[in-house]
């Protein structure tokens, strides 16, 4: 039985309304720096790997954690958060626009659509969290996996367990009320087990 904890960062600046340039490098508030902290102080076994996204919110959460646990692995996967629309896009636009286009974006439920060259897909967010069980299920641990990543990433790899029956079309269709009705809170740990051959997920 492979355990997992997939854990969310901490409250970030961008999730009290700070603006936003570079996703990739939206820091931790003070508030969500003492999560992180208090986070690693409830651990009670040492993690058999410690897998963390490449953005510096997840890092920032995962540094305690990782500090409390020096001989476990530590490795950067590519779990980072869903990015729909590239920075670039919006440049010159106006809140009430950029609003409107991503009502617009999950109303037409096109899990190919992209906004912007720096953007990805709907599938290809997928496609990501399809490749991180199939990464988790060829481990051999004795002891749960730490997994440091995103909200909607999350949410993600919910649909992928919850929903195998889905196309891509109905699970974006479908994603914002989900997200809606099992939001993810900063820090919150969802817990998923592979007996070999099922997955099973918070």
């Amino acid at each position: 039985m492979t355990s997992v904890l997939f854990i969310r960062h901490g409250q970030s600046t961008a999730n009290v309304g700070e603006p936003t340039k570079v996703f990739s490098e939206v820091p931790l508030t003070e508030l969500g720096k003492q999560q992180a902290r208090e986070l690693a102080a409830k651990w009670t076994i040492t993690p058999s790997l410690i897998a963390v996204s490449p953005f510096l919110r997840t890092q920032q959460t995962a540094a305690p954690t990782i500090a409390r646990f020096p001989e476990a692995p530590v490795e950067t996967w590519p779990i980072y958060e869903f990015t729909f629309w590239d920075p670039a896009h919006w440049t010159g636009g106006e809140p009430k626009d950029m609003m409107h286009e991503v009502d617009h974006y999950w109303m037409t439920a096109d899990p190919d659509l992209r906004y912007g060259g720096g953007a990805e897909s709907f599938a290809m967010m997928l496609h990501r969290a399809e490749n991180t069980f199939n990464q988790l299920a060829g481990l051999e641990v004795t002891s749960p996996v730490m997994v440091f990543t995103h909200g909607h990433f999350i949410q993600a790899l919910r649909l992928t367990v919850l929903h195998p029956e889905w196309t891509p079309t109905k699970k974006m269709r479908e994603f914002r009320a989900f997200d809606d009705a099992y939001w993810v809170q900063n820090t919150q740990v969802v817990t998923a087990a592979f007996n070999g051959t099922l997955w099973k997920i918070d």
